[in-house]
Formats: C-alpha cells, structure tokens, sequence
C-alpha cells in the first residue's frame, strides 16, 4: 500500500468524525446561516494566513535528504501567497467586516492548530506540516464541490463571496494529485508517521472549529 493509501486509513476515523459535524453536513446539504457561514470565512482567514509562514519555516528547516520536497515547498508557496486577502474580499462581499476579523483572535481550537503546526516545525519533524496539507485541502475540496453551490443559492450572495471556497475547490484539487505524489515518496518511518500525527491532530481540532460555528437552526431560533 503507498503511503498516501496508508495516512487516509490511518485517519479514517478522524476525518469520518469530522464529517460526522452537524454543521459540515448541514453544509454539505446547502443549509447555512449566513452568520455561520461568515464565521466559518473568519476562521478560515485566521489559519490560512499562516499557510506561507509555515511552508517557510517548514521550507528551512527540511534536511537536505529531503530536498526534492523543499522543492515542492517553494511551489506551494507561490500558489497560495495572498490567499488570506481572497477571504477578507469574500466577507466585505457578504456584508460582514474585514477589517473586524483581521483585527480578531482566531477560535482556541485555530489557534492552537497554528500553534500546534509551528511547534511541529520548530521543536520536532517539519515533514509534519503535510498532515495539515491532507485535512485542509480534502476538507475543502468536499465543500466546495458539494456544498459551495447550494449555500450561494440558498443565501442569494453574489458569486464574488465563494472567491476562495469556489477557486480552492478547483486549486486544490490540482494540489491532492501532486500531494499523493509528494507522500508516496516519503520512505522514512519517521517522517511517515510524523504525517499522521499531525493529520489525527488537525483533524480533530479543525472539527472542534466548525462545532463552535452557529447552525442554520440555532440562528433562527435565536433571532425570534
């Protein structure tokens, strides 16, 4: 079995628990508030202005055995430097603030998953970084291909509020294909299971994330 086959069975549970979310299935059916989905844009933005600063510090602290992947770092880079400002215009688009949530603290679980990444790089194997890469990108993927659609018709928002969650469905579906790639050449245990540990983690803490995110119901109700 590749390596790729073996992170996604080895956090098959995690992401099925992820999926498992009341919200992310709602969302997955087009049923989103347009609070919760401003929310969801505002943790986004706290953690994917990180991505360059981490693929950077990932990039410098790789071992030269390594190379071929510091690589395919720098290239990654270069695609999603700016991303964060793609979330900031998509919230002004919904009527929200950006300048409010720039301004803002991430969710306690983003924010320990920034800082989770970082120790990985600093204080133990950087390759880690790549069990984030696996959650994020496929997470994305799922919402943008089956639930970016219905949540723009079900809230009449324009099409300039998906820019990121529409054009990352489509990027990082190009980004799995060279990631598989990438994974099935890591050949050190180390590394490997560094990989998934970091994915296990993230995974459970970006679903904590979405379980704080206000549901369809919850803010209707509250609005009464």
């Amino acid at each position: 079995m590749s390596f790729f086959d073996q992170l996604q069975a080895a956090t098959a549970q995690e992401r099925e628990a992820l999926f498992s979310v009341p919200v992310i299935r709602e969302a997955l059916a087009g049923e989103v508030s347009l609070e919760g989905y401003r929310a969801f844009l505002g943790q986004a933005y706290h953690h994917v202005r990180h991505t360059v600063p981490l693929m950077m510090a990932c990039g410098a602290r790789l071992p030269s055995r390594l190379e071929w992947l510091r690589g395919a770092v720098c290239e990654y880079i270069d695609e999603e430097y700016g991303h964060e400002r793609w979330i900031l215009n998509d919230i002004a688009a919904c009527g929200g603030d950006p300048e409010a949530v720039s301004n803002s603290r991430p969710s306690l679980p983003i924010e320990l998953m920034v800082a989770f990444l970082y120790d990985q790089i600093a204080r133990s194997n950087p390759v880690g970084l790549f069990g984030m890469v696996n959650v994020l990108e496929g997470t994305s993927i799922a919402l943008a291909t089956h639930a970016a659609g219905s949540i723009r018709e079900s809230l009449g928002l324009p099409a300039d509020a998906f820019s990121y969650l529409s054009s990352h469905g489509e990027l990082d579906q190009d980004h799995m294909a060279t990631y598989r790639g990438l994974m099935d050449r890591l050949d050190d245990e180390g590394d490997q299971q560094a990989v998934i540990h970091a994915a296990k983690v993230v995974y459970q803490l970006y679903a904590d994330m979405f379980r704080g995110l206000p549901r369809a119901g919850e803010v209707s109700h509250a609005s009464r």
